[in-house]
């Protein structure tokens, strides 16, 4: 069928061009205006250009009533045979739903009111050979949604409010820490050696150098090279990719914050993370309190709980404790370990230890030092690292620390690191990043935001995937 439909709107195309309709009427376009903006100051008698969608056509005779929808809204069309003429009018009559058409006409009202444009020339701008799929606002298959996103976005205004509001979010980011003297940087995202956080890097390979780099899992040391190098304040909005696996709130590539501050902490990161979030929900929502999965979300109280201590009282873990005490007292308590003890596992486990506190954000501060090889101890507790993971409804959106600054310790860190990978997973130290070091870092605060994540909270969406427009899905 649908075949059939691409045929015959192929043969229509030579029809139009005969008929004079397929036209580039630069002048016009030039003139044109978007519709929310007409129908926001409506004046009667104005004339007008508009352009946009064919979204829907009501025939009455020698007249027809049609909707044209741009990025900004939609309005009705009257096309009368007069207006036109007889043979503009047979050939306009021929349009399809979804054409993209350019019109010129006077606004007037109907007689309920209704604001509609009386259209004197109509040219056809681009065909469309394939029709929009039929009930398409009531298709329940959302991996149809995700792989043909422009249908979605074209049927579901409800779908580009999302994603309007996600570049909202992420411009207002952009101006609050310029307001508070951060600078927006870029760093590469082609690494020789793969570091900043753990996880699993995509390969690629660089022809002429003959070079073998890895898509970057988090700018990190580049960041604080930079901090080296006397830049005291400053973020990237940035790519990052895991070759990792696909759920709800996880896509191997991802969008993140990250902030950067000289002679600062992770208590003045943790202040800033507040700041943020609490000015997004001021800014985008209007309000300190949102709705997430049909729980309120307070961002009036925000609570910080102990790691260390919640481990202690629910598993008996000490700070102090060996990778193989974790695994000998978790299984004791009937947790289930497969391999090595990972990061993912330790974010699973802390999102159940602070899901009771869903519904207003936490804290979650006290973790263990061989988890964070990046972050500076505690000054009287050296198991502990001087660091923050942020949890609102369940989700982990923040993290922050310390930055660890003494070169001597990193290297050992990155040592012990590395001695504790399998063969498949080794990497060497990333040296230039030590020497950096060597030369003097500022005591300084790092923070990283899942813009992705942080999107879904603030547009209430249930998955990573339907704040994406185009999620990395299987062929």
């Amino acid at each position: 069928m649908e075949d059939e439909i691409l045929g015959l709107r192929q043969e229509k195309i030579k029809f139009f061009q005969e008929k004079g309709l397929e036209k580039y009427p630069r002048s016009l376009l030039e003139k044109r205006l978007v519709i929310g903006k007409v129908l926001q100051d409506f004046k009667e008698n104005l004339a007008v250009v508009l352009s946009g969608r064919l979204v829907a056509k009501r025939s009455h005779g020698k007249a027809m009533f049609w909707d044209l929808k741009d990025a900004s809204g939609k309005i009705q069309l009257y096309v009368k045979e007069k207006n036109v003429g007889p043979d503009n009018f047979e050939a306009i009559s021929q349009l399809d739903i979804a054409d993209i058409i350019l019109v010129k006409g006077e606004t007037f009202k109907t007689r309920t009111q209704e604001a509609s444009i009386n259209v004197s020339q109509l040219f056809l701008l681009s065909k469309s050979l394939r029709p929009l799929p039929e009930k398409w606002h009531g298709l329940k298959d959302v991996e149809i949604r995700y792989r043909r996103r422009y249908l979605d976005l074209i049927a579901n205004d409800k779908v580009k409010e999302v994603f309007l509001k996600r570049s909202s979010i992420i411009k207002e980011i952009r101006q609050f820490l310029d307001k508070r003297g951060y600078l927006e940087v870029e760093t590469p995202m082609m690494h020789t050696i793969p570091g900043g956080a753990s996880g699993s890097p995509f390969k690629t390979y660089h022809n002429v150098q003959e070079l073998e780099l890895y898509l970057r899992i988090a700018p990190e040391l580049y960041l604080k090279r930079l901090l080296v190098g006397g830049l005291e304040k400053i973020y990237e909005v940035n790519r990052n990719f895991r070759n990792e696996g696909i759920s709800t709130r996880h896509n191997p590539e991802f969008t993140m914050l990250e902030v950067y501050t000289a002679y600062a902490d992770f208590r003045d990161m943790m202040q800033l993370t507040k700041d943020i979030i609490s000015h997004l929900a001021r800014t985008i929502l209007n309000d300190d309190k949102f709705i997430y999965q049909s729980k309120t979300i307070d961002l009036t109280k925000w609570e910080e709980v102990s790691f260390a201590q919640m481990v202690k009282e629910r598993f008996g873990i000490e700070p102090q404790d060996k990778l193989e005490d974790w695994v000998k007292k978790l299984r004791k308590k009937g947790l289930k370990l497969e391999g090595r003890i990972s990061r993912s596992f330790i974010i699973n486990l802390m999102g159940e230890l602070v899901e009771p506190k869903s519904n207003h954000p936490v804290f979650v501060t006290d973790l263990f030092t061989i988890f964070c090889p990046l972050a500076k101890r505690q000054q009287d507790n050296p198991y502990l690292s001087e660091r923050f993971e942020l949890f609102i409804a369940g989700i982990e959106l923040a993290n922050a620390y310390s930055e660890l600054n003494d070169p001597l310790e990193q290297r050992q860190r990155f040592q012990e690191e590395i001695e504790g990978l399998s063969k498949e997973e080794k990497r060497t130290i990333d040296e230039d990043f030590v020497m950096a070091l060597e030369h003097g870092m500022p005591p300084s605060g790092g923070l990283g935001v899942g813009i992705d994540r942080l999107v879904m909270l603030l547009t209430n969406q249930p998955s990573i995937r339907d704040v994406i427009l185009f999620p990395l899905l299987k062929p």
